[in-house]
C-alpha cells in the first residue's frame, strides 16, 4: 500500500471483500471494494460500515479536542496527532479470539494458533496482485466444534474458551455491543468463557470503540506520567479522566499511542 492508503480484507456474509482505502488531497477518503464475485447492495453496505467502524470515522473528535484545550499538558499530544481517529482491531470477533489466544502463552505461539485458525477457511482475495486473507466470520467460527478448536489450537483450555465464547457471541447483535448500555455490554463480555476484567476492558475500547471509561492500569499510568511530566497516581488519573467525560477513552488512547 502507498502512503495514505490501507488495504484490508473482511469476511462479510458469504463473501470475502477487500477494501482499498486512500485519502484524497481534500482529506476525504476514497473506498474501492474488491471481491471475487458481484457484491449485493447489502454486502456493500455492510462492508462500508465495517470500514467506517474499523477507522472510527463517525467519532466526533472535535468534542474531545475542545475539552483538551483547558488541559495544557495534553495539547502537545493533540497537536502531534490532530485528526487521528482510533484504528480499532479489525472486528469484534477477531479481537475476542485474540484476547483468548494471547493469554498466558508466548506471542509467537499465539500468532501461530491464530494463523492456523485463519488457514482453516478459504477467505483469500487478490487485490492488484497481492493476496489478502480475511479473518473468519462469526458464522464460520460458529461452525467449529470444540474438537475442531482443539485440533487448531492444540490447547484444551483455549479450545473450550473459544468454542464457548464464539457460540455465545454468535447469538448477540453486534449493534448491541457497539451501542448498548455500557454496563450491560461489559457484563455480557465478562460472562464469556476466558474473558476477565482486563480482556473485557480492552475489548470495549479497542474492539468496540466504547470510550466512556478508561481504566487506570499500569501502562495508562506510565503514559499519563510521561505526558504530564510528573508521577500520576490512580486518584489523579481518575480526576483528569473525569474532565473528559464520555471522551475519557480517547484521552487514554492518545496517551498510550502518543505520549
Amino acid at each position: 500500500a502507498e502512503p495514505n492508503q490501507m488495504v484490508k480484507a473482511w469476511r462479510i456474509e458469504q463473501e470475502t471483500v477487500a477494501a482499498d482505502v486512500s485519502q484524497l488531497a481534500s482529506g476525504a477518503l476514497r473506498v474501492r471494494l474488491v471481491s471475487n464475485g458481484t457484491l449485493s447492495e447489502a454486502v456493500i453496505e455492510r462492508a462500508l460500515d465495517r470500514v467506517g467502524f474499523y477507522l472510527s470515522l463517525d467519532d466526533e473528535i472535535a468534542e474531545f479536542y475542545a475539552l483538551a484545550e483547558s488541559d495544557p499538558d495534553m495539547m502537545p499530544l493533540i497537536e502531534r496527532a490532530r485528526g487521528y481517529h482510533q484504528v480499532k482491531i479489525p472486528s469484534p470477533i477477531e479481537h475476542l479470539c485474540w484476547a483468548i489466544l494471547a493469554q498466558r502463552v508466548p506471542m509467537p505461539l499465539a500468532k501461530k494458533m491464530k494463523a492456523t485458525i485463519v488457514g482453516e477457511f478459504s477467505n483469500v482475495i487478490d487485490v492488484d496482485g497481492t493476496q489478502l486473507v480475511a479473518f473468519p466470520s462469526v458464522d464460520q467460527l460458529g461452525s467449529l466444534s470444540e474438537q475442531d478448536w482443539l485440533r487448531l489450537t492444540g490447547n484444551a483450555r483455549k479450545s473450550k474458551y473459544l468454542f464457548g465464547s464464539v457460540q455465545r457471541i454468535a447469538g448477540v447483535d453486534e449493534q448491541f455491543l457497539r451501542t448498548g448500555p455500557f454496563e450491560e455490554v461489559e457484563k455480557f463480555l465478562l460472562s464469556l468463557p476466558g474473558i476477565g476484567p482486563w480482556s473485557a476492558s480492552f475489548l470495549m475500547v479497542r474492539g468496540l470503540g466504547r470510550m466512556e471509561r478508561m481504566p487506570a492500569d499500569p501502562e495508562a499510568l506510565r503514559a499519563a506520567s510521561r505526558a504530564y511530566g510528573r508521577p500520576i497516581d490512580e486518584g489523579e488519573f481518575d480526576r483528569i479522566a473525569e474532565h473528559y467525560g464520555e471522551w475519557r477513552g480517547y484521552w487514554g488512547h492518545y496517551l498510550r499511542a502518543f505520549a
